[in-house]
Formats: C-alpha cells, structure tokens, sequence
C-alpha cells in the first residue's frame, strides 16, 4: 500500500512540475507579447518623424560633398602620393590607355560602353564622382586662335564653348588672337550656346587670328594679363601651332610677376590678385603642315590633303591629255607631311621633302625614272615638292629648278603649279571637325581639373584616340627634328617625327621602285573584291599588286568576287595594269556580295588550276564571312590550305578586327557635305527639321560620326535603343530651339536603326508634333554615299594596307613551304589585317568569331560607341559624365634620356 502512494506522490509532483512548466511559458509568450506592442507603439511614434530623419541624411551628405567639391576644384587638390595611383587599363598591344574623357566615361546612355613608345599613364581614382555641370562654376575660360589659320579651329572653338558651358563655366573669346588679349576692350567677349551655331562647316577662324609682336614684350603680356584678371578668367584655351603654344606656356610662367606688375600700377586690386592667382593652359595644335611632335595628325591637316588632291585630280586629267610632266609645290616649309601623304595618294614619280633630302646625283635618277615610266605608256608624270624642299648641301630645290630640269634633259612639256593658301581655305572636313570637337572636350576637361602643379598640356591624337601631353616636351622634340635636318641626320628626322609619318615614308619608299627584281618567287597571289564597291579599294589593289611585282611574285586579278574565283575569270596583272588606280572610285576588279560555300567545290578546282598560292580579300562583312568559309573548309579540300588575308574595305565600317575599313571617310565626307548643304536650306528658311537616312546596314558609325561633323540634333542609330520616351524628349528638345536663334534642326537615322521606327515613320512624328513651330522634310542619300572620289585618307589608308598584306603573306608562305609545297592550315595563317587603337594589325578569322554579331553583322565591341555622348553634350542635351576616373598626361620622352 505504502508503494502505491508513493507512486502516486510522484506522478502528481511531475504534474505540478509540468504545470509549472506550462505556467512560464505562458508568462513569455504574454511578455512578448507586451514587447511586440511597445515596439508597435513606437514605431507608430516615430513614423511621423521619418521623412525629417531622411531630410537631415540628404542635407549632411549634400554638405559633405560640397565641401569636397570645393576642396577638390574651387581651391586645388593636392598631388596624390604615389601609393595612390592605380595602373592603367592595358590596351591588347600592351600599351594603357588613354584619358576615359574622350573614351567613354559619359553615364547615363544607352549604348554600350582606344603609339608613343615608352609612354606612361596612369589613372587617378576619386573618392567620389563630381557633378559635371558644377565642375565650372564659379570658373571662367578664355579660347583664342593664333597663328596661321587652319580649317576644323572653328569646331574646337564650338566644342569648347559648348562643353563649357555645360559645366557651368562662363567662357570668353578672345577675338584676333594674342593681339586681341593685350588690347581687351571688345576683342574679348562672353560667349553663348548660339554664338558658334553654324560654325562647323567655315574654314578658317570665326574668331580671328593674328601675328602679335605686342605679346612679346613684357609690357605686352602684362596688360593681357590684366584684362584677363578684370574679367575673372584663370583659364586659357590656346588654338595654334608650336609658336603660338610655346608663348602660351611663356605666358603661364611669368603669371605671377605679370600680377605683381599690374598690382603695383594700380590697375588691378589686391583681391583681384589673390582671386586669379595662378592661369590654367591647355593647348589644341592647329596647323595644316602637321609639324607638331606627339600627334599624329595636327586640326588641318586632313582639309588641306582634300585641296591639294582636288588639284591633283584636275590636272591629272589635263596632263594625260597633252602627255605632260606636273610638277606640284605644296606647303611645308619645315615639314613634308602634305607633300609624303600626297605623293602616296596620287602615285605620284617623285616626292621632295625637307626630312629626307635626295642623294647626290638625284638629277639623273629622276629623269631615269620620268623615262621608264614614259616607256611603259603612262602618258603623265607627278611630281610633288615640298616648300621647305633642300638638297644634301642645304640648297633649295624649287618647282622652277625641276621644271628646268625636266625641259632641258627629256624635252618633256613640263607644267609647274605652286599651291599656295588654297590649301588653307574651304570648307574643314569631316574629319578635322570630328578632330576638333573631340580635342574641344577634352581641353575643357583638362583645364577644369588642373592645379597650380600641373604642366601645361595640348590635346593630341594617337590613332583613333585622344591623350594629353606635356606641351613643352612636344616643343622640345619637334625644335629636335629641325636640329636633327641642320645636322644632316635626316633618319633621326623622320624617326622623330612619330610613327605615323616613318610608316608613309617606308611605303613610299616601297612603291618608289618601278623595276622588278630579276629572280622570281613563282609564287601567285591572287587578288579579290567582295561586297559592295567602295572608294579606295583600287588603291589597296595597285599597292597590293606593285609591292607583290617587287617582291617577285605574279599577281593575279580575279573579277566578280567569289564568283570569279569559281568561274576561273582570272588574269595576270603586271605594273602598268594599276596605273592610275589610286584616285578611282568603286572596283575596278569588279564585285559581288556572293559567298563561297556554295561554290567551294569550284572554287578549289580553280585554285588548283592556276596555281593560286595566296588570297587577298578586299572588301567588307562578306569578306569577312567568306574568309571564314574557306578557312572552315580547309578540313574538306585541300586546295584551300593556303594563306590568305582580309582588307576590311566598306563603307558601313563594320568588319570585326579593325576600327577603321576602306571606304569609311569617303562616304562620311558624302554624308557630312550633303547635310551642309541641307543645314544652309534650313538656315534660310528658318523653322525646319531635316530627318537624313544614311546607309551603313544595323552598324551605326556613319550617322554617328557624320552627327558629330554636321552637328546633328540626333542620330538614331541600331546600338543605342530608343523608344518612345526618347522620341518625345527629341522632339521637345526641337520645339525648346526654335524658340531660340537657331532655328533649324537636323535627324539622322541609320538605314535599320529600328524596323518600326522607320524613316517614314520619324517624318511623320515630328511632322505632327511640330506643327505650328516647324516643318519637316526627309532626303534618303542611298547609294551616293558609296561612290565618288576617294579622300586622301581612303587613298593613303588602302595604299598601306594593301602594301602591309602583301609583305606579311610574303612571310607567311615562306613558313608554310614544307616539302616544294605550301600547305597552311593554322589559324594565323588567315587573317584579318586592321587598324587597332594606334596600330595596324594581323588578327586570326577564326579568334574574331566570338567577337562577331552575324545576325546584325556587326562587332560585338565598337569603339566610335564612346563617341556618342559628345554629340548630344553638343547638342545640348543634358547628358551626366562620370568624372570618378581620370588621367595624367602621357609623356613623349622616353626614359632612354631627354631629346
């Protein structure tokens, strides 16, 4: 009995337990409860007191970055240490980068996001990104012209006054140069957004320039000293040649003493002084001559080739009529750029230029070669001169010297024409206003970051990119080559005056031989058009085929592209065969858009049957894709085990592996001369929008960079998606100009921007939507846009290309020889050959497959992409830069030692 109760004691104390249990629970679950509804509570509390938390967030973070504003630009930031710096992005060729300014540091878009040896970069990271259109505040800058007047200065001063203004900075002329500095008053002016309206298209200088012998003194540059401090400008953009920037630099050194002497004559004030106590200089190198060191190619330059080509063009035809012997003198007293560029463009017997004297006895050599060329039927003879032209003994070679020459030695009718400032006028083209606007940009940039601790800098071109350079250490080096000419050490001279410049005088001297070697290579290379004809295929041909003669090979023509190639209409082509080839438009070879595969089987047959040895593919997206077809059916025919190479030649600019193709320029010129003519109609009718298609299939460039050369409102194009809403801001954005002077508008729309969004369809809109501000017309260029003449960048482009392809096949086949037969099938022996960034390079087909878009095709990358947000800066689109990534200059010294 005793053990019954004791168990009952038990389960009941485990109930009381377990009811204990349950009680605590209880007590938690009713405390957190409680804790649940104080938090409620106050949250409820608190809910009306979150928008001014929020507000006092805002209000400290704006403080906080205003104070780094003005820490940062209002007063100078201190040079970063050394530990601060991160390299560079590094380019595939090992090279870094260039400033991201120009290169696509632009947000808020939606389109996707470019060779000094021994040069350095790097890349300085900011703490925070910087509002760019408060970056001039509170800032004011100064643009002048000097020197001799150069086409595309107006569109640096447009792209200057522009970007500036979008910063927020007041920005002034300066009218007649340094002159208009020392005497002030009205020759220097505030600008506006409307000021530099139809700019673009004059040559010379709005604005004026003029030689200053005031400025030299230094009274001279105390008073312009002066009148910049009394109107608050401590920032210089200077336009000009070597001179022009060398006295800038000279100008920015004694700014301090400048101060000192206008303070103590009472015509500035103490504060005035300390408020402007140090001048920002950037400078832009205008000069057609292209003699400045560290760019490749001067705002000009490019203008004044077209000059000189349109004579050369016009008396081509006259002296092949009468059988005559020109002689053309060109400018470049210390510089044969123009002379070099346009003897390679035209073909021309015989180029002279100050860099490179002819050797002793030159006379008899020349008349030589005028002789066999006369031999052989060409019925007129070329010869360039330029104006600084010396012998070995420093004695000037002049037109009239060889004019004699040739008279008396050969009895040839012999004409001589001197140039003169023709070449400094007409219209700039599209490449020096693409060239000034983007040099605009990046001056303005390069002004508003500088510090009392930066050197003076100029904007410069570098292949396709834009980099800032120390200005006096490219006055250094270009003073170097004119020491290097007096001394006689004419190859220092030609090395000295960059890449670009010792690549045209090594192909020139290539294609200066007129006769072939004695022995043979028996090798056959065969020589294509494919797609659609452009200008500057036939110069890439006769450079091709005469470089090919020279090495020993026999080159062979094939008519009609692939269909050509498989229908066996091939023939041989000697010297004579491409004479004057350089100056035609289109193929002469003849071209179709057909692809080999369905015609391989053929195609290897004939191969066979003439012995081909080597392909040259000249053309644009089917050159690609049929290079590619051959290389894939290498596995199969055995006949197609050969080297071959692809020249991107299109006017659409969309072959993968190079940034520029054939046919490009001349087509854009086309483009950007007709919306000049389209912009004058609109000018004088007022209150009219023009809506443009241009060619270029689903690739972009051409509306594009023709946008930014004719200073479009817009270009709408495949790689920038637009919609509605974008439509509507343009069209608001048309309705906002005509209410200013400019009434006028201009739309480009690439050819299959969008298949909705038609041509038709664009007209229609804004049609519409202006009724009763503006009207509207639309002009559909077609296939205008693939003739013509080639520029003399086509001409000189094709020419060292074709020269380039044939030199490397010439290596290639020498590694495929294996056993008295060639046999190639590794990929780098089917190559594309591009201009990549700053060099000309051979690219792999089957490497640049995944890099391809073959539904649009197009490139998956393509770097005029970066471009874009300048054209609607320009425009006056409010567009936002990321400016958390910036560059210092490059330098043009190597470490080897100062020059």
């Amino acid at each position: 009995m005793e053990a019954v109760l004791d168990s009952c004691v038990c389960v009941w104390q485990v109930c009381v337990c377990v009811w204990d249990v349950f009680v605590c629970v209880c007590q938690i679950s009713f405390c957190f409860l409680q804790l649940c509804e104080c938090i409620l509570q106050l949250s409820l509390l608190l809910f009306h007191w979150i928008p001014h938390i929020w507000l006092a967030v805002f209000t400290w973070q704006f403080a906080h970055r205003k104070i780094q504003f003005d820490a940062n630009h209002v007063y100078g930031s201190k040079p970063s240490s050394s530990s601060d710096k991160s390299r560079s992005e590094v380019c595939a060729d090992g090279k870094p980068t260039s400033t991201k300014y120009l290169d696509g540091s632009l947000k808020n878009l939606s389109c996707p996001t470019t060779i000094h040896n021994g040069c350095h970069l790097f890349n300085m990271q900011r703490s925070t990104s910087v509002d760019p259109t408060k970056m001039g505040v509170g800032r004011a800058i100064a643009v002048l012209t000097s020197g001799g007047d150069a086409q595309g200065m107006n569109a640096a001063v447009r792209a200057t006054v522009r970007v500036g203004i979008y910063t927020g900075a007041k920005v002034y002329f300066v009218h007649e140069g340094y002159q208009g500095l020392v005497d002030g008053g009205d020759n220097i002016r505030q600008a506006t957004w409307e000021s530099v309206s139809m700019m673009l298209q004059l040559g010379g200088t709005v604005i004026g320039s003029a030689r200053c012998q005031d400025f030299r003194s230094k009274e001279g540059r105390a008073k312009a000293a002066c009148n910049l401090v009394k109107l608050g400008i401590t920032n210089l953009c200077v336009i000009g040649g070597d001179g022009s920037l060398t006295g800038a630099n000279e100008f920015r050194n004694e700014w301090s003493e400048l101060l000192q002497i206008s303070l103590k004559a009472g015509k500035i004030t103490a504060e005035e002084a300390k408020r402007s106590s140090h001048l920002n200089i950037v400078g832009m190198v205008g000069s057609i001559d292209n003699d400045f060191c560290g760019t490749d190619m001067t705002i000009g330059t490019d203008s004044a080739l077209h000059r000189i080509m349109e004579v050369v063009d016009a008396i081509t035809t006259t002296a092949q009529s009468h059988q005559r012997a020109f002689i053309l003198e060109v400018m470049g007293r210390h510089c044969g750029y123009l002379a070099l560029v346009t003897a390679l463009a035209c073909g021309a017997d015989w180029v002279f230029i100050p860099e490179m004297p002819p050797d002793e006895g030159w006379e008899d050599h020349l008349c030589r070669r005028l002789t066999y060329q006369r031999s052989i039927g060409n019925r007129l003879n070329v010869i360039i001169v330029a104006e600084g032209a010396l012998d070995r003994h420093g004695k000037p070679i002049t037109c009239d010297i060889i004019k004699s020459l040739v008279t008396k030695k050969l009895g040839f009718d012999t004409r001589a024409t001197i140039l003169g400032h023709v070449q400094r006028g007409g219209t700039p083209s599209a490449f020096d206003r693409i060239l000034g606007s983007r040099m605009g940009v990046e001056a303005v940039m390069a002004l508003l970051e500088a510090t009392p601790d930066t050197p003076a800098c100029v904007v410069s071109l570098s292949g396709n990119m834009a980099v800032r350079l120390p200005l006096m250490e490219c006055v250094q080096v270009t003073k170097e080559v004119t020491k290097a000419m007096a001394e006689g050490r004419f190859e220092e001279a030609i090395k000295l005056r960059g890449k670009s410049f010792e690549n045209n005088w090594n192909t020139y001297k290539l294609l200066a031989h007129v006769t072939a070697p004695d022995v043979k290579s028996n090798i056959n290379i065969a020589i294509l058009n494919v797609g659609a004809p452009c200008a500057g295929m036939n110069a890439a041909v006769r450079s091709a085929v005469r470089i090919g003669i020279l090495q020993g090979h026999n080159m062979l023509a094939v008519h009609d592209g692939f269909d050509g190639l498989a229908h066996g209409t091939i023939e041989p082509m000697a010297w004579g065969y491409v004479g004057g080839w350089t100056g035609k438009g289109g193929s002469n070879l003849g071209t179709k858009r057909s692809l080999p595969a369905s015609m391989i089987e053929e195609i290897s047959l004939n191969i066979a049957k003439f012995n081909i040895h080597a392909l040259v593919i000249i053309g644009g997206f089917e050159a690609f894709v049929g290079g590619l077809e051959l290389v894939t059916a290498r596995e199969k025919y055995e006949e197609l085990c050969i080297p071959l190479v692809v020249i991107p030649a299109t006017v659409s600019n969309n072959v993968p592996g190079s940034d520029f193709s054939i046919g490009a320029d001349t087509a854009l010129n086309t483009i950007t001369t007709t919306c000049d003519r389209i912009k004058q109609s609109a000018a004088g009718t007022k209150r009219r929008v023009f809506i443009i298609e241009t060619m270029g299939g689903f690739c972009g460039y051409l509306a594009t960079m023709a946008g930014l050369a004719a200073g479009a409102d817009a270009a709408y194009i495949y790689e920038d998606p637009f919609g509605i809403h974008d439509l509507e801001t343009n069209v608001e954005h048309l309705l906002e100009k005509m209410k200013t002077t400019v009434k006028r508008g201009l739309i480009l729309r690439n050819e299959k921007c969008n298949a909705n969004y038609t041509t038709d369809f664009l007209f229609n809109l804004y049609s519409e939507e202006g009724k009763g501000v503006f009207d509207c017309r639309k002009n559909v260029l077609g296939h205008m846009q693939q003739g013509g003449t080639p520029t003399p960048f086509d001409r000189n482009f094709g020419t060292k290309m074709g020269a380039k392809a044939v030199l490397w096949l010439t290596d290639k086949l020498k590694e495929c020889y294996r056993h008295g037969r060639i046999f190639a099938n590794t990929p780098d022996s089917a190559c594309v050959l591009g201009m990549k960034k700053r060099a000309m390079i051979f690219q792999p087909l089957s490497d640049l497959k995944e890099d391809t878009d073959f539904e649009h095709r197009i490139p998956k990358a393509q770097w005029w992409l970066k471009l874009r947000p300048i054209l609607k800066i320009l425009a006056k689109y409010k567009i936002s830069l990321d400016t958390s990534e910036t560059a210092t200059m490059e330098h043009v010294i190597k470490k080897r030692g100062a020059v």
